[in-house]
């Protein structure tokens, strides 16, 4: 009786354990993904529908925010508010996918190398990999969400935001710099 009660305590810390980890391991299989250009694998830890809405939400608020509140009372500012907002939607729509994604590491790929910026030096070697979780500080916010917070070269803070889904933990939001840190 005592060996299974060791046995099941033992299987629930494992448990625990993985679980605890899985930002983690969520942060290494996007990194190893944009490395490898995998995009199969970047699905793995990225829920896709949930980063695009709430990408889709934070820059429609960015442009209504510096659109101001005069031109959202009139008529032909609202307009050109909705016509920009489901511009930026459709725009987030496309490139935050799997294939979206693809076009954006294979155009940095193209532009790394034409500059030089390979992971060699040598022009035809292959380009240094995307890593935008390198230096990033997490925290858990909650038992079933993350945070890795990181510089961007213009010194704004970017979050990238990991929801527990089961036992896996998935990239579900980036939270943008402010306008004014931009």
């Amino acid at each position: 009786m005592k060996k299974w009660i060791a046995l099941v305590l033992v299987v629930l810390l494992a448990l625990g354990g993985f679980v605890a980890a899985g930002p983690y391991i969520a942060i290494h299989g996007i990194q190893s993904a944009l490395a490898e250009q995998d995009t199969d694998k970047l699905e793995r830890y990225v829920d896709f529908p949930t980063l695009r809405t709430n990408l889709r939400a934070q820059l429609q608020d960015r442009i209504v925010r510096a659109a101001g509140a005069e031109s959202q009372s009139s008529f032909f500012g609202s307009l050109a508010l909705s016509l920009a907002g489901g511009a930026a939607g459709l725009g987030v729509d496309a490139m935050v996918t799997p294939t979206g994604i693809a076009a954006i590491l294979q155009g940095r790929a193209i532009w790394k190398r034409a500059s030089g910026d390979t992971a060699n030096g040598d022009t035809y070697g292959p380009p240094r990999p995307a890593e935008p979780l390198e230096h990033a500080q997490g925290r858990y916010t909650s038992l079933s969400r993350f945070t890795a917070t990181t510089q961007t070269d213009g010194g704004g803070t970017l979050t990238f935001v990991f929801d527990r889904q089961g036992v896996v933990w998935k990239l579900t939001d980036i939270r943008l710099p402010l306008a004014s840190q931009d």
